[in-house]
């Protein structure tokens, strides 16, 4: 693609323009820093996941320039072992633990970058990045399948795994395998680890910390493409009524009054990837109530007070989903699908009745 190519911003007929997505991409690229870091809102801190994602906003907004200097930051503040930290801030480190998730969502960016642009000078600058990242995330894997979440600092792992991260990842893991694939790098370990990973997150439920009460939890298995049509249909359905406030959003935890844009968007992109387009448009509509005067959005509302909370927070990756799921939900831009239809990425190994060894300690 080239650098002068106009590019058209996501729309949704009727819920939100063209011109209004872009005024929500300038609103993300209005706090992103010099550096390329982009914090979640001015002055506050930034996480690589929640970085990338905003990213990929830049890039549907047509801020190619921008979007390559956050992957820029990425490769400056990548530590040799392939890992980030949890947080950062404009000039140190706020939080020195190594999220898996928050490692490996590198991948899912960089294939979307090259979706957009066909770049492949971008992608060989970038393999190394992403290489490094997935081996030091893959190293976190069970023998059963499942990653567990974090290392503290001192390269210690946490003893347990999180459904969401693991469903996360194993999305990312797809992700860097096309990178591989195009690349002409073979990586048969990570496809095997990605079979392990998917049979864990769709058949042994007992290899996940409970958090049973959090939305991210019912719905991110969907968004990873673990389940077929069914079964992720099932699934989203069985919960529809815990976690969602009809009219309003999804509740980040079931048991509070507590709506989160970025959730409902998240929870609309599973919906339609489980062929659902109807709740799936309902769920996007439902979160332009949190949509500020310049195109930003408030991370979060409470019910009935209709209060926005944190305080009057307006988040870059809140604006990151909202535009996401625009893109989705118009099927149109060659990385709409990306979220939504899985077929199109390296397709799962089959692990047969047995877990295979993957990498792991």
């Amino acid at each position: 693609m080239s650098d002068h190519q106009p590019v058209v911003p996501p729309s949704v007929p009727g819920v939100l323009s063209a011109e209004q997505a872009r005024a929500t991409v300038d609103t993300i690229a209005g706090v992103q820093l010099p550096s390329g870091m982009i914090p979640w809102f001015p002055g506050g801190h930034a996480d690589p996941w929640n970085h990338v994602e905003a990213a990929m906003a830049l890039d549907l907004g047509g801020l190619r320039t921008e979007a390559e200097r956050a992957y820029d930051w990425l490769v400056g503040t990548q530590l040799p072992d392939g890992s980030w930290h949890q947080y950062y801030l404009a000039d140190s480190v706020e939080d020195a633990k190594f999220d898996a998730n928050v490692c490996a969502y590198v991948a899912a960016g960089v294939w979307h970058h090259f979706l957009l642009t066909e770049d492949d000078g971008f992608l060989d600058t970038m393999w190394p990045v992403v290489e490094r990242a997935i081996d030091f995330v893959l190293e976190l894997q069970t023998p059963r399948g499942e990653i567990r979440w974090a290392r503290h600092p001192d390269g210690t792992p946490w003893p347990f795994a999180l459904l969401t991260g693991s469903s996360s990842i194993c999305h990312s893991l797809r992700c860097a395998i096309a990178i591989a694939t195009h690349l002409g790098h073979e990586r048969p370990d990570w496809e095997l680890s990605g079979a392990n990973l998917a049979h864990a997150i769709a058949n042994v439920p007992e290899a996940f910390e409970s958090k049973d009460r959090w939305a991210m939890d019912w719905y991110y298995p969907v968004l990873a493409g673990v389940l077929d049509q069914t079964d992720a249909q099932s699934r989203l359905n069985a919960r529809w009524d815990t976690f969602v406030m009809a009219g309003k959003g999804v509740r980040c935890v079931s048991d509070r009054p507590w709506v989160t844009a970025a959730e409902t968007c998240e929870c609309a992109l599973a919906h339609l990837a489980a062929g659902l387009d109807g709740q799936a448009l309902d769920l996007f509509k439902w979160a332009q109530r949190l949509r500020d005067e310049d195109g930003a959005y408030f991370t979060g509302i409470t019910y009935p007070e209709e209060r926005n909370f944190p305080g009057w927070e307006r988040s870059t990756y809140t604006a990151a989903a909202i535009v996401l799921a625009a893109d989705a939900l118009s099927g149109v831009g060659p990385a709409a699908h990306l979220f939504t239809d899985h077929s199109p990425l390296p397709s799962l190994m089959s692990t047969g009745d047995t877990v295979g060894d993957p990498a792991g300690e």
